[in-house]
């Protein structure tokens, strides 16, 4: 018995032992099991934090900005341009000559504006002397101004264009030097009666009517292609206005800001907003650059918009998209939407780029040299493509670059044949960049419905302007009935009068009309040694009759007296 006892004691110990052990067993399988979860887990984790890539916040903890683009496919609306660039129907069958083509800008109401101005400020202040201006007088006072800037002669005096020897004929053949002055003086663009009362409410109320008639005809006649771009213009102008600005980044410092959106490729002008500052005891402005280009584009869709760093914000991109318009601009460095660690320049090699994304927003900084970046924000974009193997640039910079000049070659270019001259009113200089303006939107215009109009020719704009000007002054030479003095623009005279008596005409031919000149006695000067003559000093050439004064043979000049 004590046996068996022993022998049950035994196998009982045996079968605890392996019990415990199957315990053990299990229990190390529970817990490699368990290891096994936790690693999955964490396997899952650092894969969807390598698809999600790095995430970094705003300024203000209110933007999420992923390091890897999104999966999400780009707005198919945006970029998807329903109107064909280039010039309207409108444009297409009114435009037959260059004439026409300005005209499409300076209407007939417009004209009319200004001609019932003229002569109302001509008859206050001249009285019952002024003559009646019409569209004629108008048009050649156009065509002088245009001609004058044909000939770079912005800054030369106007004396100096009439002069017999030193200056052109055709602005003699036209209308004498003291028209000339007398149009520029009394030339207004309102009935200055009631101008106090809109002044109250509109700084720009002495050219206000023509200036709105004016930009509303700009988009009728042209479809700006898949670039626009929208930036500041500054007219020169150091006289007194209420809203002149200074700006010291620009070659003339003081002068009236004008905002522009311009086609990229053409840089023809398609909006303009004349900026008039801040009302009167009013604060400045808040988010001014999304409101002047939420404004500038009215009328577009499915454009690319392209402006620097005044402008571009991340809610104008979100705001531009609701409209089915893409963004693609410089970004200040202080914006509140931008991550700190895009901005750091430290240790970043040249020529390197960091990209940041939203679902529909990209974000690039550039390193063009050391210690330096530049930062980019796009709605147009959704990776980080590069371009260039040389310096390699993102592609958001190359597009950047490509369409960034619109405005300042439309600014260039006008000013290159500028039709401005030198005055101390504010309405005036207004006026004269919207005749440059309408010139360079008409040969825009001209040549793309003409493209090979004097195709071998270098200067074509110049060459057009020269017609334009040309036809803007026939009609007035063609009706005068005074003879210049200067033989070489009598000749002038003669010839277009000759020209058109010749030429068949089916409209009834006009009467002469006298220049709106008024009688003022003015000195003559001496037509052999230049001095002014008065009229105890003045004679006149028996033979060729030109004014001499008594220093030379009575009634006879030198050349007579030979």
């Amino acid at each position: 018995m004590q046996l068996i006892l022993e022998e049950r004691e035994a196998f009982d110990n045996e079968v605890e032992e392996e019990i415990s052990e199957c315990e053990d067993h299990i229990s190390e399988n529970s817990e490699s099991d368990s290891d096994f979860e936790e690693e999955d887990e964490i396997a899952e984790q650092d894969r969807h934090h390598i698809e999600r890539g790095e995430i970094w916040m705003s300024k203000k903890y209110e933007i999420e900005w992923s390091s890897c683009p999104k999966n999400e496919p780009p707005r198919m609306a945006a970029n998807v341009i329903r109107m064909q660039p280039g010039p309207t129907r409108m444009a297409v069958t009114h435009v037959q000559d260059t004439k026409s083509a300005f005209e499409l800008f300076i209407t007939d109401s417009i004209q009319k504006i200004i001609l019932d101005s003229t002569n109302l400020e001509g008859r206050r202040v001249f009285g019952e002397r002024w003559k009646e201006m019409d569209q004629t007088h108008l048009h050649a006072y156009f065509g002088v101004l245009i001609l004058a800037g044909v000939f770079k002669s912005k800054g030369e005096s106007t004396e100096s264009l009439w002069d017999a020897e030193t200056g052109r004929e055709i602005f003699r053949a036209t209308m004498s030097l003291e028209n000339f002055h007398i149009i520029s003086r009394v030339i207004r663009f309102d009935n200055r009666d009631d101008r106090p009362a809109r002044r109250q409410r509109d700084k720009l109320a002495a050219i206000r009517t023509v200036w709105d008639k004016w930009v509303q005809r700009l988009p009728l006649f042209y479809n700006p292609g898949p670039n626009v771009t929208i930036d500041e213009q500054l007219m020169p102008f150091r006289g007194r206005c209420p809203f002149r600005q200074y700006i010291p980044s620009k070659p003339a410092k003081y002068g009236i800001k004008i905002w522009a959106a311009c086609d990229a490729t053409s840089s023809y002008a398609w909006n303009l907003q004349v900026y008039t500052g801040k009302p009167d005891g009013g604060a400045p402005e808040k988010n001014q650059g999304m409101r002047v280009v939420l404004d500038m584009t009215q009328g577009l869709n499915g454009h690319n918009i392209t402006c620097d760093n005044f402008f571009t914000s991340y809610k104008l991109g979100q705001e531009l998209l609701k409209r089915k318009l893409t963004m693609v601009g410089t970004i200040r460095k202080n914006k509140p939407e931008l991550p700190p660690q895009l901005l750091t320049t430290k240790n970043r090699p040249v020529n390197s780029s960091k990209f940041v994304f939203t679902a529909d927003t990209s974000l690039v900084s550039y390193v063009p040299k050391k210690g330096k970046n530049v930062v980019l924000m796009s709605t147009l974009h959704r990776d980080d493509r590069i371009c260039g193997q040389e310096h390699q640039k993102p592609e958001i910079i190359m597009d950047y670059n490509a369409s960034k000049g619109g405005v300042d070659n439309m600014d260039k270019l006008v000013t290159a044949y500028s039709c401005k001259r030198r005055t101390l009113r504010w309405p005036l200089v207004i006026f004269f960049d919207m005749l440059d303006i309408s010139a360079y939107n008409a040969f825009v215009i001209w040549m793309a419905m003409n493209p090979e109009w004097n195709r071998s020719k270098l200067q074509r704009r110049r060459l057009f302007l020269e017609e334009l000007g040309k036809a803007l002054v026939t009609p007035q030479i063609q009706r005068r009935q005074h003879v210049p003095r200067t033989p070489a623009s009598a000749a002038i005279m003669r010839r277009i009068q000759v020209e058109n008596a010749s030429a068949p005409s089916t409209r009834p031919t006009e009467p002469p009309s006298a220049e709106p000149e008024v009688s003022v006695n003015k000195k003559k000067r001496c037509e052999v040694c230049g001095p002014k003559m008065d009229r105890k000093t003045q004679y006149t050439c028996i033979k060729c009759k030109k004014y001499i004064c008594n220093t030379h043979t009575v009634k006879l000049c030198p050349s007579c007296v030979v």
